[in-house]
């Protein structure tokens, strides 16, 4: 691949096209991969397109300014984002350790891109260009729009906009609002007002609802979960109002989101000439492992309006499902089928959640999304439309092209939206067709009152689906297997509840290799619950399981035939008063301890 069929990365690159100027420099903390899988992607193809000049600074050099002062000053701005991931969910684990590696980074080496990245690449570029319009875009700094509590400092943060000290931050996948904002910098005009952005001021504008102020959320929990009640409540771009939150004595404004992308939108976004490429400059490095699962992967959608209180899309992409076109999607593939490492293989067709390709409802379309309330749980809405009679089509379509031996779907599909969708032959060619051996599926828990919580369905509809997979799988002579991602430690579950999930799992016979703990990430309601020990919807009492013993003997319980575990697991039947499964009796989920000095028959 030539480096020309990228964007410049050097002032070299650019002085080689004929470049004595350009217009943006797009600063990530990711390594530079031009997929559309990729926020910097994008978002530069998208500025270029509308005829900027952009240029790409890929995880530079942070100490000092010298890495970002190379290419020269941008004309327009610089506009920085932390990459696919925030910056500290990139570095560390639920439990606070470092990651030792970094799939976003060349070679997996981690420790490239700084701690809040988009706040000390925002220092950096304002020593570099004194005067610069400084833009935030991104999942980091999407989700860090308000004041929120952030897990690694144990305390209630300011908005990543007054810490960056940029001018403009762009929330959501933000095309629209980018190329509003670029152009308004372009021609000198004021910043303020633009949908799916937030900027500070000297005076609240007009009409707009306040939040509690920063000082009073991070003294007050109550107050901090009513914020996060409201910042969710009005998260819509059809009813959405602007929010301001004070912040000493400037305002945090944050305009009402962009409209979703119209199909005709996503398809000319997805036209756009990505070479679906790591760049160059990484093949001596050991390329950059995050392209291997999505090389061959197509987005078809965007928006989700599942509603899991602990995933951060809502709060980021948005509830209001938009899809792109059949015609477009089939290009996709064949252009592929071209690609001189194309084995036949799609790896996935998905999205957010991979089986939504149209809106929840009809209502939502002229008066947005029902505020506080879920589509699916904990039952579906009465206006629910679950149809999966497009996707099919798609799917069907895909399979046909010449070249195309399998299409996979792999990003989650929601088992309960399937069960909707009666009499649909969609779960029947997702078993013949679809599978590579395992379908992963995301139960989470199998504790209604958990699963509440999280904002997912009760346990008896997955076992429903379980049994419906089970017969179709039989019928077709397939032996493929559902793999259920379970989350220890989510505010709700006790350590009782987690002894449940462990019985649970063993009448299943089922052993998961990985569970994840409930990590809390910024923006999520169930982040809020962690922090507050509320519910923000129904402003009630949760209880949050906190202590470092606690969190580690509930995800011992979810691998309880570990043996490393075992001491883990007993301590935590001793304490729930369920020394009965302790033993070698069939319904035992752990043996008793070995007297000193027994060796093991």
């Amino acid at each position: 691949m030539d480096r020309n069929d990228f964007l410049p990365v050097s002032r070299e690159d650019m002085l080689s096209r004929g470049w004595e100027w350009y217009d943006i420099l797009l600063v990530t903390g990711d390594a530079y991969v031009d997929h559309p899988s990729f926020g910097t992607a994008v978002i530069s193809r998208v500025l270029s397109d509308a005829g900027y000049r952009v240029a790409v600074l890929a995880q530079p050099a942070w100490k000092d300014a010298s890495a970002f002062a190379a290419m020269g000053r941008p004309e327009v701005g610089v506009f920085i984002n932390a990459g696919n991931l925030d910056s500290m969910v990139a570095h560390y684990t639920a439990a606070k350790k470092r990651r030792s590696e970094d799939f976003y980074s060349p070679g997996r080496k981690a420790g490239l891109r700084p701690d809040r990245a988009c706040i000390v690449y925002a220092n950096r570029a304002r020593e570099a260009f004194p005067g610069t319009p400084i833009l935030l875009g991104g999942l980091e700094a999407s989700l860090r729009r308000f004041a929120h509590y952030d897990y690694w400092d144990n305390k209630v943060r300011r908005s990543i906009l007054f810490d960056a000290r940029a001018d403009i931050l762009v929330y959501g996948m933000g095309e629209t609002a980018t190329l509003e904002a670029a152009d308004r910098m372009r021609d000198r005009r004021p910043l303020w007002g633009i949908r799916g952005t937030a900027v500070i001021l000297s005076q609240p504008p007009r009409d707009a609802l306040a939040l509690p102020s920063y000082e009073e959320v991070a003294a007050d929990k109550k107050l901090y979960a009513k914020a996060t009640r409201t910042e969710n409540a009005e998260h819509d771009p059809i009813r959405g109002r602007t929010l301001i939150q004070r912040h000493g004595d400037k305002y945090l404004s944050v305009y009402p989101p962009s409209m979703p992308l119209t199909t005709a939108e996503l398809d000319a976004v997805a036209a756009l000439p990505y070479t679906r490429e790591p760049h160059p400059m990484y093949d001596a490095l050991g390329g950059v492992p995050a392209i291997e699962e999505v090389h061959f992967s197509v987005i078809h959608n965007r928006g989700c309006f599942g509603g899991c209180n602990f995933c951060a899309l809502a709060f980021h992409q948005g509830r209001m499902v938009t899809s792109r076109s059949h015609e477009s999607v089939i290009a996709e593939v064949e252009a592929m089928t071209r690609h001189p490492a194309w084995k036949g293989y799609v790896s996935d067709v998905g999205g957010p959640t991979a089986d939504f390709r149209r809106p929840s409802c009809d209502k939502q379309l002229k008066d947005g999304m029902c505020p506080l309330k879920h589509c699916l749980t904990p039952k579906p809405c009465e206006h629910l439309i679950a149809d999966h009679r497009d996707y099919l089509a798609l799917l069907r379509k895909l399979r046909a092209i010449p070249g195309v031996k399998k299409v996979f779907v792999r990003s989650g599909i929601r088992f309960d939206y399937v069960l909707c969708d009666k009499d649909s032959p969609f779960l029947s060619e997702l078993v013949r067709y679809h599978i590579s051996g395992q379908l992963k599926v995301a139960p989470e828990h199998c504790v209604d009152s958990v699963l509440g919580y999280m904002g997912k369905p009760p346990a008896e509809v997955y076992e429903r689906f379980l049994q419906k997979y089970g017969a179709l799988n039989k019928r077709y002579g397939k032996e493929q297997f559902l793999v259920p991602y379970l989350m220890s430690s989510h505010p709700g579950s006790t350590l009782a509840d987690a002894v449940e999930l462990a019985l649970y799992l063993k009448r299943h016979n089922a052993r998961p290799e990985q569970v994840q703990d409930f990590y809390p990430t910024p923006g999520t309601i169930s982040t809020c619950m962690y922090y507050t020990g509320i519910d923000p919807t129904t402003m009630k009492p949760v209880y949050v399981p906190r202590s470092p013993r606690e969190k580690a003997m509930q995800r011992a319980l979810l691998q309880y035939t570990v043996p490393k575990n075992a001491p883990l697991v007993r301590a935590a039947l001793r304490e729930c008063g369920r020394e009965d499964l302790i033993g070698t009796g069939k319904n035992c989920l752990v043996r008793p301890e070995r007297p000193a000095g027994q060796k093991r028959r």
